[in-house]
Parts: C-alpha cells; structure tokens; sequence
C-alpha cells in the first residue's frame, strides 16, 4: 500500500481547500493511473474529520481489514489519498469513513464517474476519455454566433418517459440517440433541455434530489451512451441543456449527508441546512472545498460531455434564506437581512467560471423571485446569468387562458403586464414540467370550453406565447395536447396521434414552431425594446390584443392579432406602421389545425385610414379564439 503525497498535487490541494480548483474533478475521485511502475487506481477523498478512511469493493472481497485499502491523509489539509495497484476500470468500490464517534459508514464516490444501477449504490471506477466526439463544427459555430439574436425553442424532456414501453422499460442514451434526436429535429426544437441526469436514487425525484453529481444516471446505461446523444444532437445542429440542481441534495446514507461523520457538505447550523419543503439538504455555499466540488461540477458537464449550458434549479430557494421555512427555522444574514450572501457570491462565482472557460455557454436561472439584474453582468452588480426564466409571465397567462372567455375582459391586465418588465431581463418563456403535474391538468386540459374549445385556446395560446418577447420552453406532450396531465411512470400518450384534433394540434405545433425559426423579426430583438410595439393594448371589452415585433432592419415587422373571445369579427380594423401589401403567415383557425376554417385572403393591402396611432390599417377577419400573424411586404 503507497500513498505518498506526490500522487496529488500539493498546488491542487491549496486551490482546493481555497475554493479555486475549477476542475477537481481531474484530482478526486477514482482515476486509472501508473505509479511506480504500476497500473491501478488513484483515489482521493475530501473527509475532513474522518479518524479513519478505507476502501472497500469488488476487488478486496468488501472487506475492510484488508490493510490494501487503507487511505492516508495528506498533512492537515482533510484530503485522503490511496493508490491500489492491480485494478481498473468496471471496479466497484465504497469508502469506509471512521467518524469522531468511532462509528464506521459506507459512502459513494461524491465524485464517482459512474454508479450502479438503483437500488444498488456503489460507485464504478471509469475513464473518461474514450468517446471520440465528432461535433467540432457545432462547437466552432457556437463561438461564431452568441445566442442572444438566434432562435431559441427548447424542447424540455425526462428521458425515462418521453417514451416507455412499460414501466420501468427505459430506452438507454443510445436509443435515444436516434429516435429523441429525429424527433427533435423533424418539429423544428433548436435545443432540448433534459432534467437532471445526475445520479438518484429514486426514480420519481426526476434526478432533482441527487447523490452522484458527478456520475450520469445509470438508469438510461453507460455514460457513454450518453455521449453520443450529445453527440448526435450536435450533428444535427441541436443544442444540449442540462436541469442542474446546485441547490440542495438529498439525505440517502450513501450520500453527502453528514459525509465524514460531521456537516460537511452542509452547513452546521441545521436551521440553513434542512429544505424542509423537499426534505433534502443545502449545500454549504460558505465552505471553499464545496465551492470547488459546486463549480468543478458545472464545469464537468460542459468539459466532458459537451453540454451547451446549465438551467440553475431553485435559484429563488438559494438566495433567500427562510425560503418556504417556518417561523422556529428562520434566519438571518450577518446584516440583518434574509438574503443568502454567500449563496449570492457563489452564483457569481458559478457564472464567472463557467463564462471565463465557455464563454459561448447558456445559464439559465429559474428563479420565482423579483430578486433584480439575475441576467446583468457581476460587475455591475448582477448575478450574471445569461437568461432567466420568465416565471411571472406564466402564471399570469395560465390564470389568464383557464379563466372562462365571457370572463377574460375583467382580466386584460394578466396579458399585457408582462411588457413592463420584458426587457429588464434576458426572458426565457417556460412551460415547464411543473405545470403539467401534481394535480395542475396538462396544457390542453388547463383550457376552459367544450372539447374543440380546448384546442382552440391551445393554439391561441401557443401563438401569443411564440410571438411575445423572449426565448421558448416547451415541456414534451404540450407539442400534440396531451390530455392527461405529466405521468412520471409511464410513457407520453402517443396513441392520441390517431386522433385528428390531437394530430391536427401537432402539425400546428410544428408549422408554428417553423415560422419561429424562419422570421428574424420574432427573436432577433427579444432583448430591446425596439424589438416590440404594441398595436392595440386597451382592448379589455372584445379581448382582443394586437401588437407588433421588429426586425432589426426595422424593415418587415410582423403584426399578431389575439382574439381571447368566442366572438368572431368579420371585419376588424388593425393599424400598421408600414404601407404596401401583409402577407398571412399564420391562421390558427385553419381547418387542417383544427380550426373553424374561416375564409381569410392570403394577403392584405394597407390603407391610408388612421388607425390605432398608426398612419396605416388593414381590415381583416378575426375569428373566435384565434390567433393570425401578418409580415410587412414593403422591403
């Protein structure tokens, strides 16, 4: 057994206990490695009040008397190191942490590559490095063309039940590989966000309550699967965002809960450390070590798999201190305030790494509260995100769209509210998984009326929701009217597709989806102001709203009329700043989407009739529930 503290870098050691080692993913851990003439495995743990630490796994029989497994702690610095000659890579291995009690525990790899398969829990020794990635040009053009002025629509996915061919039958990352892939692409999705893959124990937290961060869930098969989706994805021009929970983790006893026998991962004062809400625990953002295993991290799924960027989960639950906690729980900062400084200064930090190694990166915040400048720079003061989603703007127009239409003009506010404030960040616009779960009925069934009422509001909808200012996030089943709401344990319903207004609502989904894509005027200027221009915003009584979205040329704006009402309007009158001649891009009344089939020309012609503060209007045809797009044909 040799353990001198030549294995580890004494300069990665400081970095480390300083909060600095970006990527300590490269130093702890399992790594196969040759030492003194040698092959083995290198393993160094963080246990900074462990009496004692051991190895134990498939290779000494689990045994820990057996002297090979021995670690060594180098100096004061709460780091253990071992080499064990003779193994590789497909062992299983635990550490076993003698605490100050004198009481021994068996823990994963907090930074364990790969684990086994639930309901076991050992971690896998695993290289890294065999994939040969073929996205070079994706990755070159990234650097090209930041995000801020490209499209954006997100297709959001739990891999486990986008499809299932019975419970617990998951396709694995290869699979998905082609089928998730083709699907993606054929609708039109410029990226998919999947939640979390790091792995969990239990299947219904969906990867949000973790316990290898640093480990792809083995639940879909080998991490090199999961390679190649990426890789796959990348070829086809599909960008890769990962559901990343920096938050809390969960208390599974093979977990970072009381890790070396004390708060380790945690902070020490139980009132920060419990979530109560989800019963888990938070990360002590405090602590040097965990800045460095938190930043490692994010920096892991961009360096070794390729990810595009990292939603941030619960950002609203880090910052604020008492955060859904009781009264006896409550706490306060060393100002007085409830606001998580060091949580705050972690954030930061997390953004300034990431962006200083992957400049081309998406961090994206989901973040409930009104907490300012999420998405403005850290030295101006911001958070430094790079967009946040915009999760006023959803519960506004889902209160809105279940409200009754007779009821809607005692409601107008609920829709143009959000344009006081649209560009005071860089908005994502999600429908999310949270809202199609726990009893809030899927996105189809949220809709108020009779069964092609449903649809109608749907599609509505959708078109104010591609149209208003910002990126787009749909959650997988929205794209066809899922009836049902988001079953974890089962498949989507795939089977409603023979069904025409299920079918009808999926080609409307993909055409809708394509439109966005091909006109620069609906996300070129997402972010300014001048990007935006409302038309007719006081309309309560009709509920009929009308605005416009500019190019950056200023020179083919593209006019949406929302009908929120069950009256149709044979002829209505819509002010246009620009002469010549509109082309229709959209009717979502079209009889194909399932729609009333209104007669509407293809194209209408400006008049010099004032209307509305502009110079110019055309007449058009506003059915029912119904949303229309027009693009100026003047340039």
């Amino acid at each position: 057994m040799q353990a001198p503290p030549a294995l580890v870098s004494s300069d990665d050691l400081y970095l480390f206990n300083t909060g600095q080692l970006f990527r300590a993913y490269r130093t702890f851990g399992a790594h196969s490695m040759e030492f003194d003439g040698r092959h083995g495995v290198r393993f160094v743990l963080w246990a900074p009040h462990a009496r004692q630490v051991r190895i134990v796994g498939d290779f000494n029989g689990w045994n820990s008397d057996e002297r090979i497994a021995d670690m060594t702690q180098v100096g004061t610095t709460g780091v253990w190191i071992a080499f064990v000659p003779g193994i590789g890579e497909g062992a299983r291995y635990k550490y076993e942490i003698l605490n100050e009690r004198g009481e021994r525990q068996l823990k994963s790899d907090p930074f364990g590559f790969q684990c086994e398969l639930r309901p076991n829990t050992a971690s896998i020794v695993t290289s890294l490095q065999h994939h040969a990635w073929e996205d070079q040009e994706w990755i070159d053009n990234k650097k090209k063309h930041p995000p801020y002025h490209k499209p954006m629509l997100i297709y959001e996915v739990h891999l486990a039940s986008w499809r299932m061919d019975a419970p617990e039958q998951f396709r694995d990352y290869e699979q998905l590989a082609h089928e998730l892939v083709d699907y993606v692409s054929s609708m039109g999705y410029t990226h998919i966000e999947v939640l979390p893959l790091t792995e969990h124990p239990f299947d219904r937290s969906w990867g949000y309550q973790a316990t290898g961060y640093f480990a792809a869930t083995s639940r879909y098969g080998p991490s090199e699967g999961l390679k190649k989706l990426v890789d796959c994805c990348h070829r086809r021009g599909i960008g890769v965002l990962l559901d990343w929970v920096c938050g809390h983790f969960c208390k599974d006893d093979h977990g970072l809960r009381l890790f070396d026998g004390t708060p380790t991962y945690e902070p020490a004062d139980f009132r920060r450390a419990e979530k109560p809400l989800w019963g888990t625990l938070a990360f002590d953002f405090g602590k040097p070590q965990v800045q460095s295993f938190l930043l490692s991290n994010a920096l892991f799924w961009l360096d070794v798999y390729h990810i595009d960027g990292l939603r941030v989960d619960a950002v609203a639950s880090m910052i604020e201190l008492n955060f859904d906690k009781p009264e006896s729980m409550r706490t306060v900062n060393r100002y007085g305030g409830t606001e998580d400084l060091e949580a705050l200064h972690f954030l930061r930090k997390l953004n300034e790494t990431v962006f200083q190694y992957y400049p081309e990166s998406l961090m994206m915040a989901e973040d409930s509260s009104s907490y300012p400048a999420v998405t403005s720079p850290t030295y101006l003061g911001g958070l430094g995100f790079n967009y946040k989603w915009n999760m006023g703007w959803m519960n506004d127009m889902l209160r809105y769209m279940e409200t009754d239409p007779s009821h809607r003009s005692s409601h107008h506010s609920l829709i143009t509210f959000s344009l006081h404030y649209a560009f005071s960040e860089n908005y994502v616009l999600p429908l999310s998984h949270d809202e199609v779960v726990h009893g809030k009925r899927s996105m189809l069934n949220k809709m108020p009326g009779d069964y092609r009422e449903k649809f109608a509001n749907l599609r509505l909808f959708y078109g104010y929701w591609m149209t208003h200012p910002g990126k787009k996030l749909l959650f997988m089943g929205g794209e066809f009217g899922q009836f049902d709401e988001w079953k974890d344990y089962a498949g989507l319903d795939w089977s409603l597709l023979q069904y025409p207004m299920h079918d009808s609502m999926h080609q409307y989904v993909r055409e809708l989806n394509q439109l966005y894509v091909d006109q620069p005027a609906l996300w070129e200027n997402d972010h300014q102001q001048s990007g935006f221009e409302w038309i007719d915003v006081n309309n309560a009584a009709q509920c009929i709203l009308s605005f416009q979205r500019n190019d950056k040329q200023l020179e083919a704006p593209i006019v949406t009329v929302c009908n929120f009402s069950r009256e149709t309007h044979p002829i209505y009158r819509i002010g246009v700043s620009k002469p010549g001649k509109y082309r229709l891009l959209l009717n979502s009344d079209r009889s194909d989407y399932g729609g009333g089939g209104h007669e509407m020309p293809s194209q209408a012609v400006a008049q010099n009739i004032p209307q509305h503060g502009k110079a110019y209007s055309i007449e058009v045809t506003v059915p029912a529930l119904s949303v229309q797009l027009w693009k100026s044909e003047t340039a």
